[in-house]
């Protein structure tokens, strides 16, 4: 339905992020994110969006994981954590941020994501479930988790 592209890590895609800045909350600003990554063009961009003609209108950082540091999934091993995910305002309640999501699950592994915003309910209608809350392992966030088969939650 929609082409999810990977952003490439320049300043065009600094430019664009400036635009979700302005309408989202700070904790989902992918600008700090962007900066620290800037390097070359062709580098592995965590980066993810959905043009409307030109217009970048909606995002995600999508972030590999390696096994040594998995806490969450049995048996061990990488996975992605989708750290951010953000739709311009006009552009919200039309699948983008599913179309998103759906790229992300599309690589097989298993997702940790946190539910900010009050979005709990656009996690769940995604297939993802939340964790129990360990104080140890989580530290104040609300982690949601997608499971490809054969993969479950560790005790």
């Amino acid at each position: 339905m929609f082409e999810v592209k990977r952003l490439q890590i320049n300043y065009k895609t600094l430019e664009e992020f400036q635009k979700f800045r302005e309408f989202g909350l700070e904790e989902l600003s992918m600008k700090e994110d962007l900066e620290a990554n800037i390097v070359e063009n062709d580098s592995e961009s965590p980066f993810y969006g959905i043009y409307d003609n030109d217009l970048l209108v909606a995002r995600m950082s999508l972030y590999k994981i390696d096994a040594k540091y998995d806490r969450y999934f049995e048996p061990s091993q990488e996975y992605y954590e989708l750290w951010k995910l953000e739709v311009l305002p006009d552009y919200r309640g039309k699948d983008y941020g599913t179309a998103l999501v759906n790229h992300a699950k599309s690589f097989g592994s298993p997702i940790k994501t946190n539910s900010r915003c009050r979005a709990d309910q656009f996690w769940l209608k995604m297939g993802f479930t939340p964790v129990k809350y360990n104080p140890m392992r989580d530290r104040g966030e609300n982690p949601y988790v997608w499971l490809p088969e054969n993969v479950s939650l560790q005790d």
